[in-house]
C-alpha cells in the first residue's frame, strides 16, 4: 500500500526519539511523562529528550502551535532524533504536518503503544488482535493524511479505470478488517467454548487485572507455578493465560492472567482485544493488582475501574492486592470489610511476602457466601458423594450402619439449596448433626 503503511513500520531498536508532552488546559504532570518515556523505552527507542508544551486548546495544523513545532524541529535537530513522540492524540493532517515540518517520523500517543502490542503479541489470536487494532487506526489515516495516495491509477489489469490510490488502499483495508474480525469471532467461539465447559463444573474463576507493570504476571505465577513471561517493561504479557490452582477450603479455582491497562488506552485496542478481555468479564472474582510503590496508586486504581466499566466489568467484586511491598516498605497485611470478607491485601510476590494471606483471603473471596452444613446421603446419592469430594468440598464423613453416610461440607449457599433438592440427599438440623458426631 505504498507510503501509507509506513505509518506503522516498527521502530528498530536503538532509534533517537524526542518526547513531547502537552498538556491540554493545565500544564504537563511530571508523571504521565514519565510513563510516556517508559513507553518509549519499551518500544526500544532511546529518548534524547523531552519538549513540554502547555495549551488552552489543540492547534488545528500541528497540535502543539507553530512556535513550539519549530522548537520541537529545532531540538530533534541538534539531538540528532529519528523519531517524534507525541503523548496525545493526534488526527491525520496534524501528524502529516509535523512530519513535513520536522522531516521525522511522528508517532502519536496510540500509534506508539500499537507498536509495543505488535512486538509483544505471541500467540495468533494476539497477532490477529494487534493487526486488526493497526488496521483500524491506519484507516482513520487514509482520509486526508496521505495526499501523496490520491493519485489516479486506472488502466486495464491494474485496479480499475479512475480509481484513486487512496481509494484502492481503503478497499483492502476494509477486505482485510473484515477478514481479520471473522477469524477473530472464530476464537472468540472457541475460547466461549472453553469457559462454556469450565462453567459445566462450578469452579469460581479469579481474573488478574491491573496497571500495566503492577506485577501481574509475577503474582499469577507465585500463585499458580506457572512461567509466565515476565520483564521489568510495559505490556510485557499481552495474551492471557489461564491455569488452575488448589485453595484450601475451596478446592479448585481458576486463575486468568490478562493484558495490562495503561492510561488513555487507545479505543481500537480495547475493542480488538475484546475476547482477551472476556476472561475479565466472565469472572466471579477480580484480582486488582497495584502496585505498592507507585506514588500515583491511587490514580492508577481509578484508571483501571475505568477500563473495566468501558468493558462491562465495573460490577464485578474485587480483591485489591498491593504487590511490590518489597520496595515501598510495607507490612504484609490484611483489611477486612464490614461483611468479613477481606478487600485488601499487602504482598510481594517477588518475595513471597504475604502470598499465604492472599491465599485466604482469595478462598473467602471467592466463596463469600460458602457455609458448613451437614447431610445424610443415601446410597442411591453415590454420584453426589463423588462429586462432592471431586470438588474437595467434604470436611468430615461419617458412614452410617446401613452403608449411607452423614458429610460435613463447605458450599456457597445457593449451592447448599440445590444440593438439599437431589435426590437421596437430606439436609440435617443442627442438632441432629452434632448428635450423631458425638455418637
Amino acid at each position: 500500500m505504498g507510503g501509507a503503511l509506513q505509518l506503522f513500520e516498527r521502530p528498530e531498536g536503538g532509534e533517537r526519539a524526542v518526547l513531547v508532552g502537552v498538556g491540554i488546559g493545565h500544564p504537563v504532570d511530571p508523571n504521565d511523562i514519565a510513563e510516556f518515556a517508559a513507553l518509549a523505552a519499551s518500544a526500544g527507542t532511546i529518548c534524547v529528550g523531552s519538549v513540554l508544551a502547555a495549551r488552552a486548546r489543540p492547534d488545528p495544523k500541528y497540535f502543539v502551535g507553530s512556535g513550539k513545532a519549530e522548537e520541537i524541529r529545532a531540538f530533534a535537530e541538534a539531538h540528532h532524533a529519528d523519531l517524534i513522540l507525541v503523548d496525545q492524540t493526534l488526527t491525520p493532517s496534524q501528524e502529516r504536518n509535523l512530519e513535513k515540518l520536522t522531516g521525522r517520523r511522528v508517532l502519536d500517543r496510540n500509534g506508539l503503544i500499537l507498536d509495543i502490542f505488535a512486538q509483544r503479541a505471541r500467540s495468533f489470536e494476539g497477532k490477529l488482535q494487534v493487526e486488526l487494532a493497526q488496521l483500524s487506526h491506519l484507516a482513520t489515516r487514509l482520509v486526508r493524511g496521505w495526499t501523496h495516495l490520491e493519485r489516479q491509477k486506472g488502466g486495464i489489469g491494474l485496479r480499475g479505470p479512475g480509481e484513486t490510490q487512496l481509494e484502492t488502499d481503503r478497499r483492502l483495508i476494509a477486505k482485510r478488517i473484515r477478514t481479520l474480525r471473522s477469524r477473530l469471532e472464530k476464537l472468540g467461539r472457541q475460547r466461549d467454548t472453553g469457559r462454556h465447559v469450565r462453567r459445566e463444573v462450578p469452579v469460581p474463576t479469579v481474573a488478574l487485572v491491573g496497571y500495566t507493570n503492577a506485577g501481574k504476571s509475577t503474582l499469577f505465577n507465585a500463585l499458580t507455578g506457572a512461567d509466565s513471561f515476565v520483564a521489568d517493561q510495559l505490556f510485557a504479557t499481552l495474551d492471557p493465560t489461564v491455569r488452575r490452582v488448589e485453595l484450601a477450603g475451596v478446592g479448585e479455582v481458576v486463575l486468568a492472567d490478562t493484558v495490562g491497562f495503561v492510561r488513555a488506552l487507545p479505543h481500537e485496542l480495547v475493542a480488538a482485544f475484546r475476547s482477551t478481555l472476556q476472561e475479565a468479564r466472565d469472572a466471579d472474582l477480580l484480582l486488582h493488582v497495584v502496585d505498592a510503590s507507585d506514588p500515583l496508586r491511587d490514580e492508577r486504581i481509578e484508571q483501571v475501574r475505568e477500563v473495566l466499566k468501558g468493558i462491562g466489568a465495573g460490577e464485578i467484586r474485587e480483591l485489591l492486592v498491593f504487590n511490590k511491598i518489597d520496595l515501598s516498605g510495607d507490612k504484609p497485611r490484611s483489611i477486612e470489610g464490614a461483611d468479613g470478607v477481606t478487600t485488601q491485601v499487602w504482598v510481594s510476590a517477588a518475595s513471597g511476602e504475604g502470598l499465604e494471606t492472599l491465599r485466604e483471603a482469595l478462598a473467602r473471596a471467592v466463596r463469600p457466601n460458602q457455609v458448613r452444613r451437614t447431610f445424610h446421603l443415601q446410597l442411591q446419592a453415590a454420584a453426589v458423594r463423588s462429586e462432592l469430594y471431586t470438588r474437595n468440598a467434604v470436611r468430615a464423613e461419617r458412614q452410617c450402619e446401613d452403608g449411607s453416610w452423614d458429610m460435613d461440607v463447605e458450599l456457597d449457599l445457593t449451592e447448599v439449596a440445590k444440593l438439599a433438592g437431589a435426590k437421596g440427599v437430606n439436609l440435617l438440623e443442627p442438632a441432629r448433626a452434632l448428635a450423631q458426631r458425638v455418637a
